[in-house]
């Protein structure tokens, strides 16, 4: 017989369904499986996570809930793991904090084998982290259950582990922008079920098997193979392909004809050959891929024109042959291109008009035909494509004026007409709904701009750039309601006006600023520009402006800017990036200060034609300056230019110029300088290569600054006298090799070293005090077109070695103490009598021939002889006529008082008498 339970007890045994029913409900919330968990977790603990982006993963959660695992619904089970860093491009990214952030979420360490407890694991993703230390796992191959592998950027090295091919599940993989590499792809074939494949930018040079296993997989719908390495394959041209391939991208590689076999995989929608070697004529079958959508041809060597072909493929949406060598005329069919968002032709040799027919692609977004030969005007039909985003027609041959068709588009987002002969007036007309533009970029053409005074723009612009429009002479007042402004250029744009204080003080900070060549003035106190400014030639007065601490390139020449240098070079902050500092042609002055320690990545420096006194500060050289011009300046190691003219430096050549490995041009004239020419000048290398290359000032400066912006709107340029006259030399200054060190006071003689310079093509040491013979050295530098050594005090002979030098085209060394006989050569004869005035000297081309002795005798005075052991009876004349006039007449009149009243008493009664007579004859 039971015992009944007490009646107390009764509320108690109501609780312990409900106690069930809530531990059982909690367990079923948790679905992760505790033997996955713990293999998550020891996977975790062999990673390394900066920013502990896996703080989620604890002992004792839900592991489903942890950041990146996706499980099964039902069985609980891990299915997926998504661990990328990042899911888009980090070359993308916009800022350096976000590069920053991405940088720090990489994951990397060691990848633990716990991963093959996760049974039911179907997709693994980690790309974008940083596993730089490691191979791909081996044990990847074992992971049966993979449908999709992505370890992309993920920075894997070393062989590709063959096992892969055993995952027969998989349908996407990409082990693309890695440092791995593959003698052969013979594993890709036991992939069965691939439809997506990338192996881009892996070293596959020596997997010879790559198209017979790639395009044989019976079910892939994508080939990425880009940047592999990949040449010219006869097999390619007989292989049986894939029916299946939709998108196919071999971009980057080497080959120089377009493979055949492409044009049998008439389901493909997407081709990408861009930057090979394709050479001869775009073939015409590529018009036989009727579903074509993406065809990238760009960068090669293709040089036919447009065939008709390509103007049939009417689904065709993103065409680009631009960078090749297409020449020939757009054709009207163009306009059958109904579907095409994105057509870039640019940088070809095309020729004639844009045609009409381009207002008949309604789902045109970008139209890009910049650099080719088109001219004609732009058609008025363009106002028609309602969609278009991008319109670039810059650097060709266009004319007529801007249309006003321009103002119809409303969803134009940059529009760049730059390098044209377009002319006329432009209006607020032209943008009057243009909302959305953000890009405007016109520069180079014959515009004159006349917005009324209160026109406010309806667009809200990142770039502008206007030079040399004529915009003036007022400065533009609507650019006050620019708050996006970044980039703006309205150099030589005819504005002459103080520099307002509201542009000054704009919210925008500008990353690039070129106001020059203007008629700008007042002062400018701070400029808040992130990298480039230029403000030369204007008007602009006062003490240098203070400059944001990660400004590259700083150009005030040819101002009236006042004061010293101190201010800018050593109160400013403690870290400079700027490269190139042009602050020329100013009135600066006082002494260099020597704090240039904050000046590292100084590259190029022009302090010249300014008023800077005193010697060279120590920290000066040891920057790392490829140009000093203090007229321009390197470290100093690596210097190419250097120049210090027009300034009022003194005291001596410093002999560390000796160190200097690569100076093409070294330029020291017009100072104080003195003492004499240092021996140790054959150390200047660059200067001894006969072998010159254009590239070498660019090279240097890419090297050094490879991420230097805007660097194409800057050209390295530099003023060097040559030949007796002062030139800008740009595209050609890699060319150039000259010493100056005219003008000074340097004394002794000229060094016989100098002539070991054999690839000097301009020597000046004229206007200085120099001694002695020319060196019979200098005749060895064959390649010298240029020589000046006049006004010196130079003596004896020029060297008859000078007869080897062919290239003379100015040569002069008059007003010196030189006799004998001019050496005999065509250079040497061709030049005029001035060439040589002020010295002893006799042979053609003077009208002074030679005895056998060498002394000189004067033809146009019948052979008369100019022998030193002769007397010279003019010269005596001249002489003894000085003597007696002064001793006879003036010197009387100094010492006889009364000679001297009378004279005076004389001259004044004569004065009387001539100022009567012309009285009289005024009546």
């Amino acid at each position: 017989m039971t015992t009944p339970l007490p009646i107390s007890l009764f509320p108690f045994l109501l609780l312990i369904p409900a106690i069930c029913f809530t531990i059982c409900h909690a367990n079923s919330n948790l679905l992760c499986i505790q033997s996955e968990r713990e293999a998550l977790l020891k996977f975790k603990n062999h990673l390394i996570d900066p920013s502990n982006r896996l703080s989620s993963w604890v002992e004792g959660g839900d592991c489903c809930e942890w950041t990146g695992v996706v499980c099964h619904n039902s069985t609980g089970h891990v299915k997926q793991l998504h661990l990328a860093a990042s899911l888009s491009d980090p070359d993308g990214f916009a800022t350096y904090a976000e590069r920053e952030a991405y940088y720090n979420s990489r994951l990397g360490g060691k990848i633990n084998p716990s991963l093959l407890e996760l049974k039911h694991l179907s997709s693994l993703d980690l790309s974008y982290n940083d596993f730089s230390s490691i191979h791909i796992p081996k044990f990847f191959g074992l992971l049966e259950s993979l449908t999709y592998l992505n370890l992309s950027r993920a920075g894997f090295d070393g062989e590709i582990p063959h096992n892969l091919g055993n995952l027969s599940k998989l349908q996407y993989l990409d082990l693309g922008r890695n440092d791995l590499r593959s003698k052969s792809l013979q594993w890709v074939s036991g992939l069965s079920s691939l439809q997506y494949l990338d192996l881009s930018y892996l070293h596959l040079f020596e997997a010879t098997d790559w198209v017979q296993v790639t395009f044989k997989l019976p079910s892939l719908l994508e080939l990425h193979l880009s940047a592999c390495g990949l040449e010219d394959d006869p097999s390619f041209n007989s292989i049986n392909s894939s029916k299946s391939l939709v998108v196919l991208d071999l971009s980057l590689n080497f080959f120089s004809s377009v493979p055949k076999s492409i044009f049998s995989l008439h389901g493909l929608v997407s081709i990408d050959l861009n930057d090979h070697y394709l050479e001869g004529p775009i073939p015409d079958y590529f018009g036989n891929i009727s579903f074509l959508e993406v065809l990238d041809l760009n960068r090669n060597h293709l040089n036919s024109s447009i065939p008709n072909s390509l103007y049939s493929l009417n689904r065709l949406q993103f065409l680009s042959l631009r960078e090749n060598q297409l020449q020939g005329t757009i054709s009207s069919a163009i306009g059958n291109l109904s579907s095409v968002t994105h057509l870039d032709l640019s940088d070809n040799q095309l020729n004639g008009q844009i045609p009409w027919s381009i207002g008949e692609l309604s789902s045109l977004k970008l139209f890009n035909v910049s650099k080719n030969q088109l001219n004609g005007q732009i058609p008025l039909s363009i106002g028609q494509l309602s969609s278009l985003e991008v319109f670039d027609v810059s650097e060709n041959q266009l004319n007529g004026t801007f249309p006003l068709s321009f103002g119809r588009l409303e969803s134009l987002e940059t529009l760049d007409c730059g390098y044209n002969l377009l002319e006329g007036v432009v209006s607020e007309t032209h943008f009057s709904n243009l909302a959305r533009l953000t890009t405007l970029a016109a520069s180079h053409n014959r515009l004159r701009f006349e917005p009324n005074s209160s026109w406010i723009p309806p667009f809200q612009c990142e770039w502008i750039e206007l030079g040399p429009w004529h915009l003036g002479p007022k400065f533009p007042q609507w650019l006050k309601f620019q708050k996006n402004l970044s980039y703006l250029d309205i150099s030589h744009a005819g504005i002459s006006d103080v520099m307002p204080t509201w542009f000054l003080n704009l919210p925008t900070q500008f990353e690039y600023l070129n106001l020059s060549s203007n008629q700008l003035r007042g002062e400018i106190s701070y400029l808040n520009v992130r990298y480039i400014v230029d403000l030369s030639s204007n008007r602009f007065i006062g003490p240098l402006p203070r400059v944001f601490p990660t400004l590259e390139l700083l150009m005030l020449s040819n101002n009236s800017f006042s004061g010293s240098l101190f201010e800018l070079l050593c109160n400013s902050s403690s870290w400079k990036s700027t490269a190139v500092l042009y602050i020329d042609k100013n009135l600066i002055s006082g002494d260099i200060p020597d704090c240039w320690n904050h000046w590292q990545d100084l590259f190029l420096l022009n302090l010249g034609s300014n008023n800077l006194t005193g010697k060279i500060p120590p920290s000066l050289w040891h920057l790392n300056l490829v140009m000093l011009n203090l007229s321009k300046q390197y470290n100093l190691s690596n210097i190419v230019i250097l120049s210090l003219r027009s300034n009022n430096f003194d005291g001596h050549i410093p002999h560390k110029i000796c160190d200097l490995q690569f100076p093409q041009n070294l330029d020291l004239a017009h100072n104080n300088l003195s003492g004499v020419i240092p021996k140790c000048f054959n150390n200047l290398r660059a200067m001894a290569t006969i072998n010159k290359t254009n590239n070498l000032v660019l090279a240097g400066f890419y090297s050094a600054f490879p991420d230097f912006v805007f660097f194409d709107d800057f050209i390295l340029k530099a003023l060097l006298v040559l030949k007796g006259r002062e030139d800008e030399y740009g595209s050609t200054l890699g060319l150039v090799t000259s010493m100056d060190l005219s003008a000074n006071s340097l004394t002794g003689e000229i060094p016989k070293e100098i002539g070991s310079l054999a690839g000097l093509l301009s020597l000046n040491f004229s206007g200085n005090l120099l001694t002695g013979n020319i060196p019979d050295s200098i005749g060895n530098m064959e390649l010298m077109e240029s020589l000046d050594l006049s006004m010196n005090r130079l003596n004896g002979e020029i060297p008859p070695s000078f007869s080897n030098l062919n290239f003379f085209n100015h040569f002069n060394v008059s007003y010196n103490n030189l006799t004998g006989q001019i050496p005999t050569s065509t250079q040497l004869q061709s030049f005029e009598n001035l060439s040589y005035m002020g010295n002893h000297l006799c042979g053609p081309p003077l009208t002074k021939n030679c005895t056998s002795k060498g002394i000189s005798i004067d033809v146009a005075n019948n052979g008369s002889s100019r022998e030193g052991s002769k007397v010279n009876w003019l010269y005596v004349c001249i002489v003894l006529g000085f003597v007696m006039g002064f001793w006879g007449v003036m010197a009387p009149l100094f010492f006889i008082r009364s000679w001297r009243h009378a004279y005076y008493r004389k001259l004044d009664h004569v004065g009387r008498k001539l100022c009567v007579s012309w009285a009289t004859m005024g009546m």
